[in-house]
């Protein structure tokens, strides 16, 4: 093994009882659930026993996908396990952040928060969606998007698959354009149109916060949604506008392995970051955080 890293995964991942096993299995877990139950009480009981309608809310899914992320990476570091860098999909940003050192664990916390509660207020604006267009080039997904004045292109995940977000109108009419291109596009867990410009107002606001929070230099690197390069000293500017700015996932990806990344742990509940990673370069070794701790035993 060279040298690891932890991706931490997006909206969309959530799943109902998330976090449970290893909030029951390690004290360095159920700690996290306990700061998080009195920062915003009730955390774990929606993580553990909350239904998927109910951690679909993004005010929901936000905070109960970070805590599920940071208890899993607090569970590693007590096992010793370090990574080399790190990086985030969408809210996993943030996470990221926490285990970089630029926040401490509660900081991160209310600032997920916060961040939830803005990108749903945006998000019941509009009637918008999103979905995950697969089977087709990159270029042909942002062709069929052009023809739409508010469907855009916002997750560039891997070869062949490309998230989009847009107004639900004209959804379905876009999916048919797809199809007809030999396509398929599927619909994501998410309610909201995120990395799109519908989310701006919350990208400014969620500047404002991250402006007033205490943070200090990353003590590992941190890759960026937006640039897809390691993180300048200006997080303001990359965590706010990464809301509201594409993904550029399989960029990230393709310069963490430049940099002798071979290893991925990912840490959520679920297994999307670690399919993606193997479609981006099936050469490395891609695994979920269930998987890792199951072979540390």
């Amino acid at each position: 093994m060279g040298k690891i890293a932890f991706v931490f995964s997006g909206q969309g991942d959530q799943s109902p009882g998330m976090g449970k096993d290893i909030a029951e299995k390690y004290s360095a877990a159920s700690s996290v659930y306990e700061m998080c139950d009195r920062l915003r009480p009730g955390t774990s009981s929606q993580c553990f026993e909350g239904t998927e309608e109910e951690l679909k809310e993004t005010k929901n899914t936000q905070p109960c996908l970070f805590a599920y992320e940071l208890a899993a990476a607090k569970v590693l570091a007590d096992k010793g396990v370090r990574p080399c860098a790190v990086a985030g999909f969408s809210l996993g940003e943030v996470t990221a952040a926490v285990a970089a050192g630029i926040f401490d664990d509660e900081t991160g916390f209310r600032l997920v928060c916060k961040r939830g509660e803005l990108m749903q207020r945006e998000a019941e604006k509009f009637d918008t969606s999103m979905a995950a267009v697969v089977k087709l080039p990159t270029e042909q997904v942002q062709e069929i998007c052009s023809k739409f004045s508010d469907i855009f292109p916002v997750n560039f995940n891997a070869p062949g698959q490309v998230s989009v977000s847009g107004l639900s109108s004209q959804m379905a009419e876009f999916t048919a354009e797809v199809r007809a291109a030999k396509g398929r596009a599927i619909p994501l867990k998410v309610k909201g149109a995120f990395h799109s410009p519908f989310m701006e107002d919350a990208a400014r606001a969620f500047a404002e916060e991250l402006a007033g929070a205490e943070r200090k230099a990353p003590q590992v690197t941190l890759y960026s949604n937006m640039t897809s390069e390691p993180y300048t000293d200006d997080v303001v500017t990359l965590l706010s506008k990464q809301i509201c700015s594409p993904v550029q996932w399989e960029k990230i990806i393709c310069n963490m392995t430049a940099q002798g990344i071979d290893t991925f742990v990912e840490i959520g509940p679920g297994k999307t970051l670690t399919n993606i990673i193997k479609k981006i370069n099936p050469q490395v070794t891609a695994v979920t955080v269930a998987e890792y701790l199951a072979e540390a035993e």
